[in-house]
């Protein structure tokens, strides 16, 4: 579905993908792991047509991407920060989206009410809290029938409830035949619900297979353990005693 070769990006004097290649070429969960400041939101934002790369290509559908826009209609994407107006009531803003789009969300009642927002659809976004703007967020980005979905931080500010709704939500599209792509710091939402593991680091692939050949390949059974392991590998990671600060790099709790 999304064949990426040997993509370069800079900011600056700054690299941040540098020489990527990678390929989703089946359905399922994927997982794009990696510190803060290693590329991912890059990745994605590029694969969106959001970030132009110096150097590479992106297929979609077999299909170059660049220049391109009309390929983004069979993407749906959750952002990591949900910026909406704060003027909007969020009726208004699925409303909005409805009216870009040109047409019927496919699913919007359901996620209303998966979500709960039906007490909220009258409020103004500027009034509401951060978990309840990343359920909205998500009836946003799942709302249409697209097959591929990416998502930047999904579980961000979610309860135990509407995280455990999102992710019957998560194997719900994975069983339509979908690609999922989603960063994520948490490493047991990695472990219950990915098919597999992208891990990026200071711009280039690090590992990319299933979590039991990355925990094999580290001689590790834990997902953190086996990325502590990557990082320490690392220059300014010592092979001595920075595990704990590897972690928290890795994995934010």
């Amino acid at each position: 579905m999304i064949t990426i070769d040997n993509l370069h990006k800079s900011f600056g004097r700054q690299p941040v993908l540098s020489g990527v290649t990678l390929s989703f070429d089946r359905p399922g969960i994927y997982a794009i792991l990696g510190p803060n400041g290693s590329g991912k939101t890059t990745l994605i934002k590029s694969i969106l047509g959001m970030a132009i790369p110096d150097k590479g290509q992106i297929l979609f559908q077999g299909k170059d991407i660049r220049g391109q826009w009309h390929y983004r209609r069979q993407i749906d994407y959750l952002p990591q920060i949900a910026r909406f107006p704060d003027n909007l009531r969020v009726s208004e803003l699925l409303a909005m989206i409805e009216d870009i789009r040109e047409e019927k969300p496919q699913a919007m009642g359901r996620l209303i009410e998966l979500f709960g927002l039906q007490p909220y659809l009258d409020k103004r976004l500027g009034n509401l809290s951060g978990g309840t703007r990343q359920k909205v967020n998500l009836v946003q980005a799942f709302m249409y029938d697209s097959p591929v979905i990416i998502l930047d931080e999904p579980t961000n500010g979610l309860d135990p409830v509407a995280l455990i709704r999102l992710k019957g939500l998560l194997h719900e599209e994975k069983e339509k035949g979908k690609l999922l792509l989603a960063t994520t710091h948490i490493m047991n939402f990695v472990e219950e619900m990915a098919d597999e593991v992208v891990f990026l680091l200071e711009g280039h692939i690090h590992f990319k297979g299933s979590l039991d050949s990355l925990k094999r390949q580290y001689n590790e059974t834990s997902l953190e353990r086996a990325i502590a392991r990557i990082l320490q590998g690392e220059p300014g990671f010592s092979a001595n005693g920075h595990i704990k600060q590897a972690v928290r790099l890795a994995v934010r709790r």
